[in-house]
């Protein structure tokens, strides 16, 4: 029987684990190592300073959401010794396997903003973490108008269009509460637009503009003022705040740093269609700890489980690896007052409008706004933990993108 080790029960090593124990069955011991023992849905953390979520609705145990026979080990992992094939955990014991699945993940690291730390939980707040989105719901309902900016420090970040979904539903908030007029929104990003590929720059672009919200594109952060409550960029300009929700620097586990597999964010390279590790055949790699060029999001990790464990059985079998991941993402981005778009997009094919899943009849829209869109978005989060977790077959949601129903420039 061979060893499955899966470091990580987050969204990707939870779907892993579950959609291994459906496919191996008893030829396979699989073995989950995480030192929390909470599984968050990570979607709702954007929910929570609105009050559309309670902090309560988010968080559930992550060993309800393990395969029968799964071994659970509550331990933070200290350290991967590939050439062993063993992990040490804290307190000493160590664990080996026969195959290594990292699923670490990855963490907002506010340090590495000069500045931040002085600021940070007083009027500078994420909610990429439980703990801030808590946080940032009494900043949210305390602010009465002033300048409220919205900063993405560098790229990557896990779900790229969260801060748009931010700014729109911050809109949203305060036209609510009747201190819309009062209340100034910018946007301040790396990127040279709203998003990163030029159909969707545009039109989110044009829409942050249609709702007074101000976008300064091209800002490379060198440091925070805390005390004089303003962003400081390289190039000498000034972005000043009252209320500053940011997106820090993005950067993986530190156990992979520490135990030397990763790049200078602590991510792992990995093949970009197998999602075996370029460096250690009997590795492999999921969701936000990889390297990979596509979204760092839960959908994404959902379509890479699917060639990760057939990948996995295959290098068991000493069959040839497929490349069957295309970097498929697919995401519902709200924009507030019951609207939502959805984007579905993958390496080769950047997202478009058009009708989805299916041609003509829908009925999802895509990059454009609808209310069914926004109901579908909340009606994830059953789906969430009722089938994607457990690796049920979500019904005409492909792994590998499709064509059919986008509506394809000609010049592409």
């Amino acid at each position: 029987m061979k060893k499955v080790v899966i470091i990580g029960a987050g969204t990707a090593g939870t779907i892993t684990a579950n959609l291994l124990a459906k496919r191996a069955g008893k030829d396979v011991a699989i073995t989950v190592v995480d030192a929390d023992p909470w599984h968050y849905y990570q979607p709702g953390f954007l929910f929570i300073p609105f009050g559309m979520y309670t902090k309560e609705q988010v968080r559930r145990e992550k060993k309800k959401y393990l395969p029968r026979g799964t071994e659970f080990i509550l331990k933070k992992a200290d350290h991967i010794d590939t050439a062993q094939k063993k992990i040490t955990l804290a307190g000493g014991d160590t664990l080996s396997y026969d195959y290594l699945v990292i699923a670490t993940g990855c963490d907002i690291v506010p340090e590495e903003i000069p500045g931040m730390s002085d600021g940070w939980r007083k009027n500078i707040f994420d909610y990429y973490t439980y703990e801030g989105s808590c946080a940032l719901f009494d900043a949210m309902h305390n602010f009465t108008g002033g300048k409220l900016v919205v900063h993405v420090n560098e790229m990557p970040v896990k779900c790229p269009v969260a801060p748009l979904e931010f700014l729109f539903l911050a809109d949203w908030f305060f036209t609510k509460r009747k201190t819309r007029t009062a209340t100034s929104i910018t946007f301040v990003t790396p990127l040279p637009g709203a998003f990163t590929k030029p159909v969707a720059a545009k039109k989110f672009g044009t829409m942050l503009a249609s709702r007074n919200i101000s976008m300064v594109s091209d800002f490379g952060t060198e440091r925070i003022d805390a005390a004089a409550k303003k962003i400081v960029g390289y190039d000498g300009r000034e972005v000043s705040y009252d209320l500053l929700v940011s997106i820090p620097t993005n950067m993986g586990s530190p156990l992979i740093e520490d135990s030397g597999l990763g790049d200078e964010f602590r991510f792992v390279p990995a093949d970009n269609n197998t999602l075996q590790s370029k460096a250690h055949e009997d590795v492999f790699v999921i969701g936000d700890a990889t390297n990979l060029p596509s979204s760092k999001a839960g959908a994404v990790a959902h379509f890479e489980a699917e060639t990760l464990v057939e990948n996995l059985l295959c290098r068991m079998s000493g069959k040839p690896l497929h490349k069957g991941f295309d970097g498929h993402s697919n995401c519902f981005i709200e924009t507030g007052f019951n609207k939502a778009i959805l984007i579905d997009f993958n390496y080769a094919q950047e997202p478009v409008e058009g009708r989805f899943p299916f041609p003509v009849i829908g009925p999802l829209s895509l990059l454009r706004e609808s209310v069914i869109n926004h109901l579908s978005k909340l009606a994830f989060e059953w789906i969430y933990w009722n089938m994607l977790l457990k690796a049920i077959p979500i019904p005409f949601i492909p792994t590998n993108m499709s064509l059919l129903g986008k509506k394809i420039p000609k010049q592409q």
